[in-house]
């Protein structure tokens, strides 16, 4: 095999030494393809920086050898490790290569929700009907007049009966078979990110719409696919939203989607100007507006974002307590009432006065999504926030239904 012959370190890997074990070097995969990090130790981490692609494993051996000042090195000690490489796909060879280029992406939050297709199911209906859910959607026949939804995009089990307040809303009031997902991006530098690929679930596979795609990048130009694998493989923001519509729409009528994440929008928020007035930011949302213009059916847009995540683990000193709650849902509330208005400017100075403290992730999308559809009126439909027992962290999040 190529890949053993001549082993190329894959891109995506990222050196973690753990001070409790200081003889090892754990290599952890950024993509999240391989959830175990793989443990090396000192020597064997030095040895990758030959694992080139060039040389063959006596080249390595022999060079490796040198280094060592002509110690004996056995050879199987290189094959070894190119075969642990391999396996654990850091390798740039057939078996990482069949799973990032293949056309469907494979499911990556199982853990956040149950992995088989009727504890799934189950798990979502729970969603509906436990204590704080709006009850199970009516099968009635949609008005059509729902445009777009904000939908967090915490897990299920902090956040999933404030996506059902949503995606009933979708359900009973949008007559859309496709969906345009903008969501958060936690992993990429870039600003705006497409991926062609279908999302595969326990629930099966969602469709992305290629002649929407094709549109779209028409419209904003190249760029959409330059750090596809960084933003679209280890992301959920996509992901969490489409486990809920396959639910949905399961037996009543095929969806398709497209999945487009955004990065951060801090430089605004530092120099306090519009986002509008960034050129890649203004070129998407009229993208999107021309996208729309040129797209024969009716489109739903989903915005997956969360509100504040406040606390250590996000890198404030102090625990949240509840006075400190308090505050965080008193601000919470100004946002929700400038993103109910269709308000993006207020939205947004409300969010950039604070320096985006709380580190508002829902921003990117929200912002983007409202200034593209310009929808006429929103209405709160669910609020909560996350707190965790001894303050480590919280995180709240809103659903929000846009009409026509």
């Amino acid at each position: 095999m190529l890949a053993l012959e001549r082993p190329q370190l894959r891109p995506y890997l990222e050196p973690v030494q753990n001070h409790k074990d200081p003889d090892h070097v754990y290599l952890v995969d950024r993509l999240g393809l391989t959830v175990s990090p793989e443990r090396l130790t000192v020597q064997e981490f030095r040895w990758l920086r030959l694992f080139d692609g060039c040389r063959n494993l006596r080249d390595i051996q022999s060079e490796a050898m040198r280094q060592a000042g002509g110690r004996l090195l056995p050879l199987d000690a290189f094959a070894s490790l190119a075969g642990r490489l391999n396996d654990a796909l850091f390798l740039d060879g057939p078996p990482y290569r069949a799973v990032v280029d293949d056309p469907v992406r494979p499911p990556r939050c199982i853990g956040c929700y149950e992995g088989q297709p009727r504890a799934l199911r189950q798990q979502l209906q729970r969603q509906f009907l436990g204590r704080k859910g709006p009850g199970l959607p009516k099968p009635t026949k949609p008005d059509g007049r729902l445009r777009a939804a904000l939908i967090p995009h915490i897990d299920y089990p902090r956040g999933g009966q404030t996506y059902a307040w949503a995606f009933k809303e979708i359900f009973e009031r949008s007559d859309a078979s496709l969906f345009v997902i903008i969501g958060t991006s936690h992993f990429s530098n870039h600003r705006f990110t497409l991926t062609r690929k279908d999302f595969e679930t326990p629930l099966g596979i969602a469709k992305t719409d290629q002649e929407y795609i094709d549109r779209l990048v028409r419209h904003y130009g190249s760029g959409l696919f330059d750090d596809e694998l960084m933003a679209h493989f280890p992301e959920h923001s996509i992901e969490l939203e489409v486990v809920f519509l396959q639910y949905l729409y399961e037996g009543i009528r095929p969806i398709r989607i497209v999945p487009l994440v955004v990065g951060s929008f801090f430089d605004c928020v530092q120099s306090g100007e519009e986002p509008l007035r960034q050129n890649d930011i203004a070129a998407m949302i009229e993208a999107l507006r021309r996208a729309q213009a040129e797209t024969p059916e009716p489109i739903c847009y989903i915005i997956s974002g969360d509100l504040a995540h406040i606390g250590p683990k996000f890198g404030d000193t102090n625990p949240v307590d509840e006075a400190w709650l308090n505050r965080s849902h008193a601000q919470d509330q100004a946002i929700v009432r400038h993103a109910e208005n269709v308000d993006t400017a207020s939205y947004f100075r409300t969010i950039a006065e604070e320096g985006d403290a709380r580190r508002i992730c829902g921003l990117p999308p929200t912002y983007t999504l409202l200034e593209a559809v310009r929808p006429r009126s929103g209405k709160l439909l669910h609020y909560d926030q996350y707190l965790h027992p001894k303050g480590h962290e919280s995180v709240s999040f809103a659903s929000i239904a846009y009409y026509k």
